[in-house]
């Protein structure tokens, strides 16, 4: 199904709407559910359907009876894009909402702005979106991919496809500086070379000087790590000046806001991305996540890959805790440190217990008439990239981020 950019917005403000609606009464003998995402300001169209995905799985859960005989009770928080929001809600949920759980963040910045408060406060955490790996904490589970699940393959893939010579535009922030460094790494390997890396504010909208350095630099391709709406005007303007049938692009972040729906098929059409979710991946776990996300919400336009992570990450908790078979921090993290896995809309995601990251499904995927066509599957891949620096079995008490030496 396409959309327009009218009826993409649309979409996006009816469900800003929900966001102060909690999933079931509030009452004491509840479980309490933090969500904590950027549901409205320039990062909305990535928090708003990873607040709809918490609060489906939190209300399927509540529905076939709860957690441990107890309702889930979800308590959420709009930080508005705004990284200091981010302290002081986290800070909030901790001494007064007094949460079991938080699961949210967009931004490597706002995980890291709350990261070491939840650790202090004995607050189990849940990061669920895409990021540039090395976090080694055990009070955190990362369920997003890794460049070893998603740069591991596009690279190679597109240097198959169109050439050695990669220029690389990427956000201005530990995201996007790290992934080009294991761009540059995983072009390396397949032979090729990132042969510019130009890094830019989240604020950038306008890129004509940068396409004029593209086209004297003459690339083979462009791998883009650019992240907000605003960085998708490159995307716009790069069709514009003619270029898109010149060079190709690859991207490790194009599509996990739905930027794809809002670019025109002239604008978007060819676009290469891997990724853990596809709406049209036909197996029964993603047909049943889709069906139940039109039957709640009416309609699946909005779904993107960090929101299919944030439902596997809230179903990925829910058997922590059964298995655990209490609310005890400790209990739990022992629970889900045992491998226990989950298969949703990103088919089997199983918990990695030495690195607290998760085994995923991936897909090379081409944008084709604004829908995310699968090419290419690639079956249960390791976060590998963070197992080289993160062993939580022998060091429990890690509480970095590494940035991997490659």
């Amino acid at each position: 199904m396409t959309i327009n950019r009218r009826q993409f917005m649309q979409g996006a403000t009816a469900a800003s709407a929900l966001a102060t609606v909690p999933s079931v009464a509030m009452g004491a003998d509840t479980i309490k559910f933090g969500s904590i995402l950027d549901t409205s300001g320039i990062f909305e169209a990535y928090g708003k359907p990873m607040e709809k995905a918490h609060r489906l799985a939190i209300d399927e859960i509540n529905a076939a009876g709860g957690l441990l005989g107890k309702k889930i009770e979800m308590i959420p928080y709009d930080t508005q894009s705004k990284m200091a929001l981010y302290t002081q809600y986290a800070r909030r949920m901790t001494r007064k909402d007094k949460v079991d759980v938080i699961h949210g963040g967009i931004l490597s910045a706002s995980r890291e702005a709350i990261r070491p408060s939840l650790r202090k406060a004995k607050t189990l955490y849940f990061y669920n979106t895409t990021y540039e790996g090395g976090v080694c904490d055990r009070n955190v589970f990362c369920v997003g991919t890794t460049p070893a699940q998603q740069s591991a393959i596009l690279v190679p893939e597109a240097i198959k496809r169109w050439g050695k010579k990669i220029y690389v535009l990427a956000a201005d922030y530990n995201y996007g500086q790290i992934t080009t460094n294991w761009i540059k790494h995983y072009a390396k390997e397949a032979g090729g070379e990132v042969i510019q890396a130009d890094y830019f504010p989240l604020n950038v909208s306008d890129f004509g000087s940068t396409i004029a350095k593209i086209q004297k630099a003459k690339p083979d391709m462009i791998c883009a790590v650019l992240v907000g709406l605003a960085h998708l005007s490159f995307y716009r303007q790069w069709a514009a000046a003619g270029m898109k049938k010149k060079i190709p692009i690859a991207t490790t972040t194009m599509s996990s806001g739905n930027e794809h729906k809002i670019l025109t098929p002239s604008e978007g059409d060819g676009i290469v991305v891997c990724q853990s979710f596809s709406p049209q991946a036909d197996f029964p776990s993603n047909k049943a996540f889709l069906a139940a996300w039109k039957k709640k919400f009416g309609h699946t336009n909005d779904i993107h890959e960090i929101a299919a992570s944030s439902y596997d990450g809230v179903r990925l908790w829910a058997e922590g805790v059964k298995k655990a078979g209490t609310l005890d921090r400790m209990k739990v993290i022992q629970a889900l440190e045992s491998g226990i896995s989950y298969t949703g809309p990103t088919g089997k995601v199983t918990i990695d217990g030495k690195t607290h990251h998760v085994t995923h499904d991936m897909h090379l995927i081409e944008v084709k008439n604004q829908t995310l066509t699968i090419a290419k599957s690639y079956s249960q891949i390791p976060p590998s990239d963070t197992q080289r620096v993160c062993d939580l079995e022998k060091n429990p008490n890690d509480t970095k981020q590494y940035e991997i030496k490659i």
